[in-house]
């Protein structure tokens, strides 16, 4: 092996030990919430009074809670659902078609990711008010669907661009209308990246707050919910078991949309191969 070789494949130990410390930094902070969340004590603080479920078992009797995820789940289910429909279309535009300003129109679509939440809370609440639209879920919904489309569409990008287009082409040459080669090869093969981008647009929506919170009006989600709670030291207990069972809902869901993606790249190969 030549000395260029061995110097590429020595791996930095200093390099190591950075990535270590910033995960750690990232996430051990995160991981007091569940901790504390099993304390018998409303105060946060070491040594832990004990533990208990005590705080799980009020969340669930907590009826005003009930209401606020009910919504949450309601908006997110319709913004995953629509922003994966408006991705798709736009993706399977971008991909099939190379149509000009193609760099133009993503950057467009994207600037919602680079926008900060409260000016585009405030722009949307604004816009809404100028349409004379009682602030309520829906609007809630608009302002969640215009955050989410950026991030179905990088997820659909991904799994289309790989695409070979020569399968439809096979499946239009043996007599299948648009429709159908659209039904019967192009939304099986995208339907990994479909589902990662359902998940990943829900879970965008569902911890949003800022947008929710100038658009929502009298109708809380959840987290205009805990922020509302908050305000009473009584209530952080609870707080801390709903981020809790929040956190642990959220890291299953992302991955299994980077699993449902990942499995989504790999078939793509062997089935063009085989084609």
């Amino acid at each position: 092996m030549s000395a260029s070789a061995k110097l590429a494949s020595m791996k930095p130990p200093g390099l190591f030990v950075y990535a270590i410390l910033y995960l750690a930094f990232l996430y051990v902070p995160v991981l007091f919430l569940p901790l504390f969340s099993f304390n018998d004590s409303a105060f946060v603080s070491f040594p832990l009074a004990g533990f208990t479920l005590r705080w799980y078992r009020a969340m669930l009797a907590d009826g005003a809670l009930g209401e606020a995820l009910a919504n949450s789940l309601k908006v997110g289910a319709v913004a995953a659902i629509s922003a994966t429909l408006l991705g798709l279309a736009a993706a399977r535009a971008l991909t099939r078609y190379r149509l000009k300003g193609t760099s133009t129109v993503l950057g467009f679509v994207s600037l919602p990711l680079f926008i900060p939440d409260i000016v585009l809370g405030i722009s949307l609440l604004i816009l809404v008010n100028a349409l004379s639209t009682p602030l309520s879920l829906s609007s809630v919904i608009f302002g969640h669907i215009v955050l989410c489309v950026p991030f179905a569409l990088a997820v659909l990008l991904s799994r289309l661009e790989g695409f070979d287009p020569s399968l439809e082409e096979a499946s239009r040459d043996l007599g299948e209308t648009a429709w159908m080669t659209f039904l019967r090869v192009t939304l099986p093969l995208a339907l990994p990246g479909i589902v990662a981008s359902l998940l990943l647009a829900f879970i965008v929506s569902f911890d949003e707050f800022l947008i929710a919170y100038f658009l929502a009006g009298t109708d809380a989600t959840l987290p205009i919910y805990i922020w509302g709670e908050l305000r009473f030291p009584a209530k952080l207990p609870i707080v801390l078991a709903l981020g809790a069972a929040i956190l642990v809902v959220t890291c299953l869901l992302v991955l299994v949309a980077e699993w449902l993606r990942n499995l989504g790249r790999a078939r793509t190969t062997p089935l063009a191969v085989g084609a």
